[in-house]
Order: structure tokens, then sequence, then C-alpha cells
């Protein structure tokens, strides 16, 4: 059973409307619709609300669906993707804000600041290209 099929008879037995559940999990009712009818799938933390609220476990709902198995691995990779994006920017402006206060303490200005800066931001932009790129490889690859 797909599911569509599951969220759409989940939700019957629990006697609610497709707005109910909108406005319990905070999502519009034409979404509900769209889970219910195949036209779109559930993110994984509308897969929990919903789980929650049926009162269903996330492997009665994610099991024998092939397609909704394949969006959850693919969310996975993303948020893990956008870990990498995250760190990748905060150890930029770490150096940066570093470089800024070695050379505010030799007596530098703020010219000889951004010129030591630039090369790291040449480097940073370099790295999330590459970042993008490579995910964008992997990920058709798994297609």
């Amino acid at each position: 059973m797909e599911i569509s099929e599951k969220l759409r008879e989940a939700r019957q037995n629990s006697g609610m409307t497709q707005e109910q559940v909108a406005e319990k999990i905070m999502v519009s009712r034409v979404t509900v619709s769209h889970w219910e009818n195949g036209k779109s799938l559930p993110d994984i933390v509308s897969l929990l609300s919903l789980s929650d609220l049926y009162c269903i476990s996330l492997d009665e709902l994610v099991k024998g669906d092939s397609k909704m198995t394949a969006k959850v691995k693919k969310d996975a990779k993303n948020a893990d993707n956008n870990k990498k994006l995250i760190l990748t920017t905060a150890i930029l402006v770490i150096v940066v804000m570093l470089t800024y206060a070695v050379s505010t303490i030799v007596g530098g200005g703020f010219k000889d600041f951004c010129e030591a800066a630039f090369l790291w931001v040449l480097i940073a932009i370099g790295l999330a290209a590459s970042m993008t790129y490579f995910s964008q490889i992997e990920r058709d690859r798994d297609k």
C-alpha cells in the first residue's frame, strides 16, 4: 500500500477532515490533499507529525512505498550536505574574524584586512562550489 492510501485511511479512521489535519500539523489543506492523492510526498518533519497525530509508527507509514523511502533517504542526504555547508561557512567566518583581529592587533588597517581576507573568501567560494558540484554528481548517480 502506498503512503497516500495509508494517510487517507489513517485520517478517515481518526474521524478528522483534511482541514483539521492541516491545522494540527500546520500545513495547508491542499497539501494534505496532495499527499492523500499521491501528487506529492510529505517531508520528514510532516511525517513525524502525522505519525504522532494518527498514532502510527513511521515504519508503518514509510515501509512498502519505494517513492517515500527514496524521498526520506534523499532528504537525509540533503540535510547532511547542508550541515557540511554550514560548517564550512562557520569556519570561513572564524578565519575572517581571526584575520581581522590579527591585522588590528599588529597595527594594520581595514585595507590590510581586506587584502588578507580576499584570499580566504576566494578559497571559501571555491570550496562551496566544489561541494555543491560533487553533491550534485552524487545525487545524479543515486537516481
